[in-house]
């Protein structure tokens, strides 16, 4: 067996299928030490609640599709930090997915490499014949690696870092259906992915990047900076090319700038927007979770300005500029996206700041900029006597607010970093406190 293979096969065989196994089963004593502990080493990079055993949340990630390289070992770099020794890597399409037009698939592999070679000093050539650095095939189940695919859904694809014979080797899940959209398993963004092991690159802990295990339909430039960190770590960078802009790095809960973008809740959970992001936090749960918007939403833009829960008919909104959404649960309400104004919002109106819905008198406060409007929800009609000045109805307060919630009794304000809690009855503010204190920081 080669050197390259050698490496990696302890690496597949102890980790890539841990979730295969204790997904679908197989015979493993599900309370033995080294299970439990490979539970927990998941649940630690998937930013989990670390408990070692299959609860929801681990049971939730193991439903989701994702690659099928090793989630566990080293996350950077697969261990030798592993690469190619010359600037001109070859590759070839050995078979084409009836999925898709061949050309199709021909532009969404060449542009999956190139997205690579922009960011670092490498060449991709393609072969027609012979055998090639990286050999790209569509299999199904067992396909001749002795690493097999799981059929629809589950693992889309896997790849084989650099080195002799099968290394660098990108094999796509033929049960899987391709797209060059989002109908489907999009192929340039899993390609794309896919060549970032075959160039030496593992699994990134960070949700906003492309090496993040678990697929995640995202329009636009795919890179984020801790990509491009990563390949050049391992090549360095493009010297032709300018300097890319990568995709904003996921936001550190803990960072003591961090400001919000939106709040609310979902049926008992709280939802926390920033970015291209949000956390969900579980009132049983002291860790809160973190996604993609689009990876739970694909409908919704990647920027949310504010939301809010109407209880009372199982809905939230969410606005993004002059639009709002509405969903029930995790679906996508029929009929939507609408314009903000047909809520009664004067048309300089162009962004909703704030939104929160006060159940105490059945009205949802809406800000914008140093004022705000608010809104019946049982006549579906703006109270009279507003736009209102911040200032001047909720002393103590910033004159602007980036994002609010209601809970058990209390308004939480947030601007920038800090976090006003305010009692409504009362028209004071309890205590200021940090943003980033809402995520248990």
């Amino acid at each position: 067996m080669p050197e390259d293979v050698e490496i990696l096969q302890p690496l597949k065989l102890n980790t890539l299928h841990i979730m295969k196994v204790l997904t679908y089963g197989t015979k493993t004593d599900r309370s033995s030490d080294a299970m439990q502990a490979k539970i927990r080493e998941m649940q630690s990079f998937f930013n989990l609640q670390v408990t070692g055993s299959l609860d929801a949340n681990t049971q939730e990630l193991m439903s989701m599709a994702r690659c099928g390289v090793p989630d566990m070992g080293e996350y950077n770099h697969f261990p030798r930090h592993l690469k190619w020794q010359n600037t001109i890597v070859t590759f070839r399409i050995v078979n084409y997915t009836p999925d898709l037009k061949k050309a199709d698939v021909d532009r969404a592999i060449r542009n999956a490499f190139r997205i690579w070679a922009d960011v670092t000093p490498l060449t991709f050539k393609k072969l027609h014949e012979g055998k090639a650095d990286i050999m790209i095939l569509f299999g199904t189940k067992e396909h001749g690696d002795f690493n097999p695919f799981d059929g629809p859904d589950g693992l889309l694809a896997h790849a084989y870092p650099p080195g002799r014979d099968i290394g660098g080797d990108t094999h796509f899940d033929e049960d899987e259906h391709w797209s060059k959209d989002s109908d489907a398993y999009n192929l340039f963004l899993v390609a794309t992915h896919e060549f970032g092991h075959a160039l030496g690159l593992s699994h990134s802990t960070d949700p906003g990047a492309l090496m993040y295990p678990v697929y995640s339909y995202s329009q636009g430039y795919p890179l984020s900076e801790d990509d491009i960190t990563g390949i050049q770590a391992l090549y360095g960078p493009n010297p032709r090319h300018r300097k890319v802009k990568p995709k904003p790095d996921a936001p550190n809960k803990c960072d003591p700038m961090l400001s919000f973008d939106a709040v609310t809740e979902l049926r008992g959970e709280t939802i926390i927007f920033k970015d291209r992001f949000y956390w969900r936090l579980h009132p049983q749960f002291a860790e809160p979770e973190q996604t993609l918007i689009k990876s739970t939403w694909p409908s919704l833009p990647n920027k949310v300005d504010a939301a809010y829960e109407y209880p009372e008919k199982d809905m939230v909104f969410i606005f993004s500029g002059i639009r709002m959404w509405a969903l029930n649960g995790y679906n996508l309400v029929e009929g939507y996206p609408k314009y903000i104004h047909k809520l009664g919002l004067p048309k300089t109106v162009r962004t909703v700041d704030a939104a929160v819905y006060i159940p105490d008198t059945g009205k949802t406060l809406l800000f914008s900029e140093e004022h705000y409007w608010s809104y019946n929800e049982k006549t579906n009609t703006m109270d009279s006597g507003f736009p209102r000045s911040i200032e001047m109805d909720f002393p103590g307060m910033a004159e602007e607010v980036d994002a609010a919630v209601y809970q058990y009794g209390y308004l939480h304000f947030f601007h920038e970093h800090t976090q006003f809690e305010y009692s409504y009855s009362a028209r004071k503010v309890i205590q200021i406190v940090r943003t980033n204190s809402f995520l248990n920081c």
